[in-house]
């Protein structure tokens, strides 16, 4: 069944009012195309006012659409021969991350990302995309071998955070994102990062440091989810709407902030909606960032990082 979101159940009813008026047509002799044009042309003026129009709650039930695609499912649309690589060496393999090495657009390149399910199962197996310390450390192992190698790290950022559970902390999650951020801002090869769907507090940062951070239109990037942050300022979760809508947590408000460098556009209604023109999409965008990226030295490329950094938010001096 599909999911229905709460902003998208007038679009729905007219789609459903709509395919009723055809089959009425097909199984009798009336000729209602006159009524069907006219209604068609509502939806499409409805569906640019409501999608041309989504607040920060809408865009957060976007970004966790359970049929929103996947870092597997972009890796199938944009790069070739990928083989995926399992575990960090220390503990063992953390599903909710997946890290190889594919070839874009003939070259070999790091693809790194986390990795929601698609169902139950799937989502219990990859630990509904909260990575344990070892998916870290699996994924700093690979971003060090790409160094090595001289290929580029592509990472996608689509977690709700890492998993704050008893075991992980015993792990050493904090340590782990601490040390992928200090890793991945001295690395020497190029890094784009790409926010894909919910990008949650320090469990996206561990993929997160790099010399481009892009976010598809309707995915989020935040230090908390509005419901944590909700709970935290007014001790009332159920009021997550309303600290969306304060947080500036989407791509908008962070292409403003000078936190993202671009926004990609998404289809009409969201990513899950045209999974092969999204790729598209992010396609295009990645392209013009390796071919910026690639031509600079590793002492230029560091420069620019830290540059970029330094730069990020906006303040005052009083």
């Amino acid at each position: 069944m599909k999911q229905v979101l709460d902003f998208e159940k007038p679009i729905v009813n007219l789609k459903e009012k709509i395919a009723e008026l055809k089959g009425f047509t097909e199984d009798s002799e009336m000729d209602l195309t006159e009524e069907i044009t006219t209604l068609e042309k509502r939806l499409e003026i409805l569906e640019d006012d409501i999608y041309g129009n989504l607040q920060p709650w809408d865009r957060v039930q976007m970004a966790r659409h359970q049929e929103r695609p996947t870092t597997l499912d972009y890796i199938e649309e944009i790069f070739t021969d990928f083989i995926e690589f399992h575990g960090d060496r220390l503990y063992g393999d953390d599903a909710a991350i997946v890290s190889g090495i594919a070839l874009y657009q003939g070259n070999p390149v790091t693809v790194i990302g986390h990795q929601r399910g698609k169902g139950t199962k799937e989502n219990i197996h990859r630990n509904f995309g909260m990575p344990h310390p070892e998916g870290y450390r699996k994924a700093l192992r690979h971003m060090r071998q790409a160094e090595k190698f001289n290929r580029p790290i592509i990472s996608f950022i689509d977690t709700k955070g890492a998993y704050p559970g008893k075991a992980a902390e015993e792990r050493g999650q904090s340590e782990a994102i601490a040390h992928n951020l200090m890793e991945m801002a001295g690395l020497t090869v190029p890094i784009v990062c790409i926010v894909i769907g919910e990008g949650g507090s320090g469990g996206a940062l561990g993929l997160g440091v790099g010399d481009h951070i892009h976010m598809l239109e309707n995915s989020t990037y935040s230090v908390i989810s509005p419901e944590g942050a909700a709970a935290l300022l007014w001790k009332d979760s159920g009021l997550a709407k309303k600290a969306a809508e304060t947080m500036k947590i989407t791509s908008y408000d962070l292409k403003k902030l000078g936190v993202i460098d671009q926004i990609i556009d998404e289809p009409k209604g969201g990513a899950h909606r045209d999974v092969k023109l999204q790729a598209e999409n992010i396609n295009h965008v990645l392209e013009k960032s390796l071919k910026e990226l690639r031509v600079l030295q590793s002492d230029e490329l560091l420069e620019k990082r830290w540059e970029k950094y330094k730069q990020i938010g906006e303040y005052k001096e009083i």
